[in-house]
């Protein structure tokens, strides 16, 4: 570890002595100092920013903790009987003190550029720091602006009324009102009809009005991150609900960095049974730094745009459960491909290079090779196993990750020896020899990893989550989870952490007594999945457990606490 040593700060903990040592290069080490012999042990390291580490002792909960400061600031602190280092929700700091006053008994004092700020922090055992910005109906997805950071969500809530419809159900109860009085209540209808036209009442603090099944409101928002503030907002019709969108650059324009934002819109969508009117996709010009859209055209299709996915110039789109490849025109988008084999609905699409892999509602994944000379859209690879996909991800140019709404995730992937050089059958005869099992594609995905998270998955996301740390796979769940699932880099990590969870699962078993092994397999078997949560639940266990458990492991306690501790730093806060 380079870098030449910044500052030291000790603390007493337990009665015991750790040395805190901040290091040029931003990376902060936590030692045990042996307070007889001077000796060192169980060194923790964490790399905090890209500027040199500066070290301050503070006063937090009556005990003694360290506050870091690099790029940006660090609490180091003893809570629930295990260390934390927490990054501060609030900007760059240069110098800090403890301040202690009637009003803040264990404050901050600190430098933010030119101003001296006095600062308190509260929830101390937060993990998760949010900023929630309140939008008018359930935001369904958004993409992100590259250029400019903005976002541009897509909002849509079932049994809800437009603003519109508001109005006019407003001024149609005030005639109603006024009809249905006699000649001498017409003056105290006239007032009531008067009230309830100029009344406002916010929907936030006294509910929407519910419009019955099958009617739908919707809106195009784009939105400022930072502060949270709407630039632009566009609304849609009464009973048109938007469920997609996608920036796109088309490859036949004469300007090749104007990028479009499509949006997959249904008009009168009935839940059960499904039942649609009609699709629509509308095409937006991006204005400016993407503060306003402007409306190219609108395509009509016959059903619901599920999915939106730019595709070297052109986009893909999941109409139903066709699969079409469209082009832009001067009027409406123009259909180029189709493919008509994807049994149910499409949910997800995602492209990379020649190979398309679309996400089924009931049956997995299918995997296409797009053929440019024959336009053709070819599945050539589909999964044996039944799945109810909400989400992918793509990890790489053979696998992908997948999601179900019974919460499961699975990593599949197609073989070394998998041919995407296929030709379409239009006669059936190749079909006879060539098909292979379940009369599915000629060949098949394998599984890698099956896990059962217990919570329906939203989203998956391939990204990295500190500066300089390693990719990870994100997933959010609908109950509000947000989990990480990282790679192990080797075998040794890999056979630790196995017997570490093996002895847990018997040591430790969960509270209300169900066999955890079969929780993680309640659809599918886990494979090659590790329970982190499990394994994180050491630091809980008693003592004399800790020490038979590390026994068997030929380790001990603190080294695996460290191991544990390592882990979970190198990919996340």
């Amino acid at each position: 570890m380079g870098g030449q040593e910044g500052s030291e700060s000790e603390s007493r903990t337990l009665g015991a002595l750790y040395l805190n040592i901040g290091l040029q290069n931003g990376v902060l080490l936590r030692t045990v100092l042996d307070s007889v012999t001077g000796d060192m042990s169980d060194t923790r390291t964490r790399y905090l920013g890209s500027r040199p580490v500066k070290l301050f002792r503070i006063i937090m909960q009556g005990s003694e903790a360290v506050l870091a400061m690099s790029s940006r600031s660090w609490l180091s602190y003893y809570y629930q009987n295990r260390f934390h280092l927490t990054p501060l929700s609030y900007e760059s700091l240069e110098y800090a003190a403890g301040f202690s006053s009637e009003q803040c008994p264990e404050g901050i004092v600190a430098i933010s550029t030119n101003t001296l700020r006095i600062l308190a922090l509260e929830k101390l055992g937060a993990v998760f720091n949010q900023v929630s910005h309140p939008l008018e109906y359930t935001p369904r997805k958004f993409v992100i602006h590259q250029e400019s950071g903005h976002l541009v969500v897509i909002e849509t809530d079932h049994n809800a009324y437009t603003e519109d419809t508001k109005r006019q159900r407003k001024l149609q109860m005030a005639e109603e009102l006024k009809e249905a009085a006699g000649e001498e209540e017409a003056e105290v209808a006239e007032r009531m009809a008067e009230a309830l036209l100029s009344e406002d009442l916010p929907d936030a603090v006294f509910g929407a009005p519910k419009a019955g099944p099958g009617m739908w409101a919707s809106l195009i928002r784009i939105i400022e991150p930072i502060q949270g503030n709407t630039l632009f907002t566009m609304r849609l019709d009464q009973n048109e609900a938007a469920f997609s969108i996608a920036l796109v650059k088309f490859a036949n324009q004469s300007d090749m960095d104007q990028q479009f934002l499509l949006v997959g819109t249904v008009k009168d969508y009935q839940l059960s049974p499904r039942q649609v009117d009609c699709g629509y996709i509308y095409t937006y010009r991006i204005v400016g730094d993407c503060t306003s859209l402007e409306l190219v055209h609108r395509t009509e299709v016959e059903d619901i745009p599920t999915a939106l996915c730019p595709y070297n110039g052109r986009v893909l789109v999941g109409v139903g459960r066709l699969l079409r490849i469209y082009d832009l025109g001067k009027k409406k988008l123009l259909r180029k491909c189709e493919n008509k084999h994807v049994p149910n609905l499409i949910v997800d699409i995602k492209a990379r290079g020649q190979r398309v892999f679309v996400s089924d509602v009931q049956e997995s994944l299918f995997v296409l090779r797009y053929k440019r000379h024959e336009n053709q859209l070819i599945i050539f690879v589909d999964d044996t196993n039944q799945r109810w996909v909400t989400t992918s991800c793509l990890l790489d140019y053979d696998t992908a990750a997948v999601a179900d709404k019974f919460g499961n995730i699975a990593v599949i992937r197609l073989g070394g020896d998998t041919n995407d050089d296929v030709d379409e059958d239009p006669t059936g005869n190749k079909a006879l020899w060539d098909r292979g099992l379940l009369n599915g594609a000629s060949q098949k995905t394998e599984v890698i990893a099956n896990f059962h998270v217990g919570e329906t998955v939203n989203t998956l996301e391939k990204a990295t989550l500190i500066p300089g740390g390693s990719e990870s796979l994100v997933y959010t769940t609908l109950s509000g989870t947000v989990g990480v699932l990282v790679p192990f880099t080797s075998r040794e990590d890999h056979e630790l952490f196995q017997n570490l969870e093996m002895h847990m699962r018997s040591e430790h078993p969960p509270l209300c007594g169900r066999d955890h092994l079969s929780f993680r397999s309640y659809f599918f078997p886990v494979k090659n999945v590790i329970d982190g949560d499990l394994c994180e639940q050491f630091n809980m266990v008693d003592p004399g457990k800790q020490r038979s458990i590390s026994e068997d492991l030929d380790k001990t306690p603190n080294e695996l606490s460290k191991r544990l501790e390592d882990i979970r730093t190198r990919y996340a806060f």
